[in-house]
């Protein structure tokens, strides 16, 4: 492809290494018919007349890659620094290569990748949903609602990208513009016809996902995370970053129970449609009833305002139904039955999130990826309204992390648990004891009573041997994850596969 297909919609400099600089478009496109092979952000991937993006990272800087990309045949790069590479002319692989200079080569990057793929969103209706929880579950409801009704439907987010028979584990919550633009180019070929995608607040400020509109914009909710080195300097700037969705949609849906969504709203360029347990939001849900059956938790309700039908979700809590809500007035939008919304919310189940694991009809035991205080805080006091006879959490705390952490969730599992079963997460180069220890630290704090079991597999064991009748036990930390990262390396460990082998060995 040509370079001026590939940057018509950017404003630029365009330049030789001799150092000519060019304004005007219509000589770009008459001067540099450059042709490129491919577009690459890794140096390490450079191949002969490809299109290299010198992006600044967090920990090194693409610019610095620059000279080496132009020795090693790439035909233009796209930069966002001065660069003096007069001293190549003539020494490079293909004779008069380009450098083309923007304001931020993220932003470029996304436009170009686009452009590059074909503008493949164009071809189908995409689906964003942001927020600090209930992103990945929110987004399985969707395909799954409107996989119910006919619909192809592909999916994007932390767990894995899915369409058609294709699944390819995730790296990123939202992929880098270039990956995301092949997906979706992918996607298309296939013949999907809606894509629902989680977009992180890391995606939106690093530009992943410019280059085309959003179709339907989702918000879920807002609660500090993500704050800190190489993320949000702080929660103002973690909600500004989560707004920028609402700036590239044509419709965005808000759950209106949340107090920050008027200011996720600030500066929307969108129509604005809402959700919640409110009667004042445009969908909202009525007379619900929490569901405990042998081995399963769920809650059913009353949806009304845009809709108006029963349904029930076979998970726990308020949460679920704001999950539900929110699929709900997505799929609204493609003119979903009500029927195929029931019969769909009863058959969602989400790897590793408040995902039940059939062992006993005694008692209930869960997979959660709950890593954090906030998140167990969350999930710990939403199974307690179903009064357990005991509530059992086990959980560890991963390495080379905050200590913090390990005092944070020790306290809560300590107060809202009456038994907490401590084990190993991911030590990565730290000693398990020692993590193990911390988490004591802040469990001790409390009247909670515990023990620790470092070996994952013991602890689990120890778990479904002693689970008491009407008890609720929560695998908690690892979700869908199926690893053990120690010293380095990623070990295979999926507590499904360890659930089973235990209930073998008897």
């Amino acid at each position: 492809m040509k370079i001026a297909e590939l940057i018509g919609k950017l404003d630029y400099h365009f330049n030789t290494l001799a150092g000519e600089v060019i304004m005007d478009h219509d000589r770009v496109r008459a001067l540099r018919g450059t042709e490129v092979s491919g577009i690459v952000n890794d140096s390490r991937k450079i191949s002969k007349d490809c299109l290299f993006f010198c992006i600044v990272g967090a920990v090194r800087d693409g610019h610095e890659f620059a000279r080496q990309a132009l020795l090693d045949g790439a035909a233009a790069l796209v930069v966002q620094k001065d660069l003096d590479l007069s001293d190549l002319e003539g020494k490079t692989p293909v004779k008069e290569p380009v450098i083309i200079r923007v304001q931020d080569t993220r932003y470029a990057m996304a436009y170009i990748a686009a452009a590059y793929y074909g503008n493949p969103a164009s071809r189908m209706k995409i689906i964003g949903v942001t927020g600090t929880k209930g992103k990945t579950t929110t987004t399985y409801m969707v395909k799954s609602i409107l996989e119910a009704a006919g619909f192809k439907v592909g999916l994007i987010g932390t767990i894995e990208i899915l369409y058609g028979d294709v699944r390819i584990p995730a790296h990123n919550t939202t992929p880098e513009s270039t990956v995301l633009q092949k997906t979706f180019r992918d996607m298309a070929d296939a013949g999907i016809e809606a894509v629902v995608m989680e977009v992180s607040s890391q995606a939106l400020m690093l530009h992943r996902t410019q280059g085309f509109l959003f179709d339907l914009g989702i918000f879920t909710n807002l609660s500090p995370d993500h704050i800190g080195p190489n993320e949000h300097k702080d929660f103002d700037d973690y909600l500004q970053c989560k707004s920028l969705l609402f700036r590239q949609c044509r419709v965005g849906i808000f759950n209106a129970d949340d107090k920050y969504y008027k200011k996720v709203m600030d500066g929307h360029t969108c129509s604005v449609e809402t959700y919640g347990l409110s009667p004042e939001a445009d969908l909202h849900a009525e007379n619900l009833q929490l569901i405990k059956k042998p081995g399963e938790l769920g809650v059913e309700f009353d949806v009304k305002g845009l809709m108006d039908f029963h349904a029930e979700v076979p998970a726990p809590g308020r949460f679920s139904v704001y999950n539900a809500l929110c699929a709900i007035a997505v799929c609204r939008h493609f003119n979903v039955t009500p029927e195929d919304v029931r019969k769909a919310l009863l058959k969602v189940h989400v790897r590793g999130r408040i995902e039940m694991v059939k062992v006993s009809d005694d008692f209930t035991l869960m997979i959660d990826y709950a890593h954090n205080a906030m998140a167990l805080e969350s999930l710990l006091a939403t199974l307690r309204e179903y009064e357990p006879h005991r509530l059992v959490c086990l959980f560890g705390c991963g390495g080379n992390r905050s200590k913090l952490r390990r005092f944070e969730m020790g306290e809560v599992s300590g107060k809202l648990a009456e038994l907490s079963i401590i084990t190993s997460d991911n030590p990565r180069d730290e000693e398990p004891m020692a993590i193990i220890e911390d988490i004591v630290t802040g469990i001790s704090r409390t009247d909670g009573k515990y023990v620790t079991i470092p070996d994952r597999k013991e602890a689990i064991r120890y778990a479904i041997r002693n689970g008491e009748p009407g008890d609720i036990v929560v695998l908690a930390g690892k979700g869908h994850e199926d690893y053990q990262e120690i010293k380095g390396h990623k070990y295979p460990m999926d507590e499904r596969v360890l659930i089973r082998e235990i209930l073998e060995e008897g």
